[in-house]
């Protein structure tokens, strides 16, 4: 018998009653999505998430005595982050007519759809489900959107291999409720990929009861997850998912041959906090264990099994796994997890080391086409000004007909490239202002994420996307004023504590605690494999430079060769930071160093050279085949042909 999710003792969250009341998602949301309002209750708002919407409203808009500027936000459902062209297609055209004109990529590759109405949700997520799309387990108490690499790579097994079980563990883990097909299709199926066998086999195994039998949610039951949910799969030595912040995260391991053999197993991550609640803290996740490439479901579903049934469902804010795992321990967590998969995790193998990726600019995908990482400056697709990105992309993706995958550093890559359209691609961005070299891109622009916040999201405290980049030009300005452009650190902004754009895992973060004022971290790396730690509670938003001013010239004149900002801050310590800070005189530094001082620059192509896009992927690969800079290949060459003029 599976043992019951719902504790003998302790009250139970009211989210938990909703759940058991709602028969599998339909109530109250079937009946409010009829009636004629501008807004669902409550109740219905909280089964509205596991179909993937949040109901938000104008913040921006809102008035004492005056309803508030009720919207819904759609978020889709898509492993790997794999939107075929008529998904695109259709969500730009959904953004136009009921939407906000903008699309955002979210950083566990989905896209968000901003500011639809009631009265037009049920014909936006229609149009999705029709189109190749799905909502469905996007948000809620279940499995979130299931993340993998983001890079093409046709001949290298260990990639199309995260992305093929990032389908299937999406599969095994999706709601089967028949509730969203009721409700926003009239219970029409809609033709959809065929699950793999193994996959519908697994779902109804009662291994050791990991499941309820004869129910309609086979692995969540009628209460479903205590919180979210999130895995991620991905490849040894590629880190451009966080793979650390995740309820679990799965890492393909191979044979020589490039075979399959079954998969490191890491648990227990999560970033979610809450201000003076110390009890709730970002976590990474442990090192599991390993198991063969046959037990992946069974394992998976054991792992669920332990967080359904032993997960915290009386708080709501001690509910993640995490915190599961933290209080029992690994070993403890194991043990329980062995028992519903019936035999012994395999010891965790050997990996290289994690390195941050983002696949930006031209590349080849070893099949003879090419594919293009674009960065997305927080993630919003947009018209404006000069920067055309929403247009440009119709226009390359309708003409071309080509398949996107979005990046966990919420960017966007398109794929399947006939090497014959790349200069009438490169010329549609460019003639829309948008960039394809990735080297002229400001590196603190490229590396940097904010979440939305303000004005749709309703847990902000205070800005992030809208504040971020004046920040971020404040940052660029006070560097070269210390002589130091040529720096670069990962920045990560969140307009509250929920941690959306992961910066508990930055070199420096920004959390909101107050109306323009925020909570500031340092100490992560660049390749996101530690953890940040608190520095400052509260820094008001016109105090940043006078704050950065003297841990960036302490950084300067005590990093040893290659250090990079975050690595350093964690080695000197915070007290070294602020004992050095309390005895800076602010401005001293500019004073002495001024005919030193560089100015400001707009980009980072500034005093560069320009290469033909396709020696640009020939030198890119060079750069990669030889684990060398390509600023140091161009410049060995340079010298090289200099001297021989010379």
């Amino acid at each position: 018998m599976v043992k019951t999710p719902i504790p003998s003792t302790g009250k139970l969250s009211k989210v938990e009653g909703l759940k058991e009341k709602s028969n599998y998602l339909r109530e109250p949301l079937a009946t409010e999505v009829l009636e004629d309002t501008t807004h669902f209750s409550n109740d219905a708002v909280q089964l509205l998430k596991y179909h993937g919407s949040y109901q938000q409203d104008n913040r921006d808009n809102r008035a004492k005595g005056q309803e508030k500027d009720y919207q819904m936000m759609l978020r889709t459902r898509n492993p790997g982050g794999f939107i075929p062209a008529q998904l695109y297609l259709t969500l730009d055209r959904l953004s136009d007519e009921y939407g906000n004109k903008t699309l955002r990529v979210t950083t566990r590759q989905g896209f968000q759809l901003h500011g639809v109405l009631k009265k037009n949700l049920k014909a936006a997520i229609s149009a999705i489900v029709k189109n190749m799309g799905s909502t469905l387990g996007a948000c809620g108490d279940l499995n979130r959107n299931v993340m993998a690499p983001p890079a093409p790579f046709k001949n290298r097994p260990e990639y199309l291999y995260a992305w093929e079980y990032a389908n299937k563990i999406a599969d095994l883990l999706k709601p089967q409720t028949g509730a969203y097909y009721e409700i926003w299709l009239d219970g029409e199926k809609v033709i959809s990929a065929e699950v793999a066998p193994e996959v519908k086999a697994a779902r109804q195994n009662n291994h050791n009861g990991t499941i309820f039998v004869d129910k309609e949610e086979p692995i969540y039951g009628e209460h479903y997850m205590p919180r979210k949910f999130k895995c991620a799969v991905t490849v040894p030595g590629d880190n451009c998912l966080d793979i650390y912040t995740n309820d679990v995260g799965l890492v393909v391991m191979t044979n020589e041959s490039g075979d399959l053999e079954g998969f490191n197993i890491l648990a227990g991550g999560g970033l979610g906090r809450t201000h003076n609640k110390e009890e709730t803290f970002p976590r990474m996740a442990d090192p599991i264990g390993y198991v063969d490439k046959d037990d992946i479901y069974e394992l998976m579903k054991a792992i669920v099994a332990t967080q359904r049934d032993y997960g915290d469902r009386t708080d709501r804010r001690h509910a993640r796994m995490k915190y599961l795992v933290e209080d029992w321990g690994v070993e403890k967590f194991r043990a329980k997890v062995e028992e519903y998969f019936g035999k012994s995790i395999q010891p965790f193998k050997p990996l290289p080391d994690w390195k941050y990726q983002d696949f930006l600019g031209w590349c080849e995908q070893g099949d003879g086409k090419l594919f293009l990482g674009i960065s997305v400056e927080n993630g919003r697709v947009k018209d404006e000004g000069s920067f055309q990105l929403k247009t440009a992309l119709k226009k390359v993706v309708e003409q071309f007909d080509l398949p996107m995958r979005l990046t966990p550093n919420h960017n966007i890559i398109l794929y399947e490239i006939d090497p014959a359209h790349q200069e009438a691609i490169n010329s549609i961005l460019h003639e829309h202002g948008i960039i394809t070299n990735p080297e002229e891109i400001d590196p603190l622009i490229r590396y940097s994420m904010a979440c939305p916040a303000f004005p749709t999201c309703g847990l902000a405290i205070t800005e992030s996307e809208r504040a971020l980049p004046g920040i971020i030009d404040r940052i660029r300005t006070l560097l070269e004023q210390l002589g130091m452009a040529d720096e670069q650190f990962v920045i990560r902004m969140t307009g509250c504590p929920n941690g959306c754009a992961r910066p508990y895992m930055a070199e420096l973060g920004f959390v909101g605690s107050n109306p323009g004022t925020y909570q500031i971290w340092l100490g992560g790396d660049p390749n996101q494999t530690v953890l940040a730690q608190t520095y400052i509670d509260k820094l008001p938003f016109d105090q940043i430079e006078t704050f950065l001013e003297p841990i960036f010239v302490y950084f300067k004149e005590n990093k040893t060769s290659g250090e990079s900002f975050g690595t350093f801050c964690r080695r000197v310590g915070f007290d070294a930071l602020r004992e050095f800070s309390e005895s800076y005189q602010l401005g001293s530094y500019q004073k002495m160093n001024k005919k030193t001082t560089k100015p400001r620059r707009v980009r980072k192509n500034q005093n560069r050279v320009s290469v033909p896009d396709d020696m640009f992927i020939r030198l890119k690969q060079a750069s990669q085949d030889e684990g060398r800079p390509m600023n140091q290949i161009v410049t060995e060459a340079l010298e090289a042909y200099l001297s021989g003029k010379s």
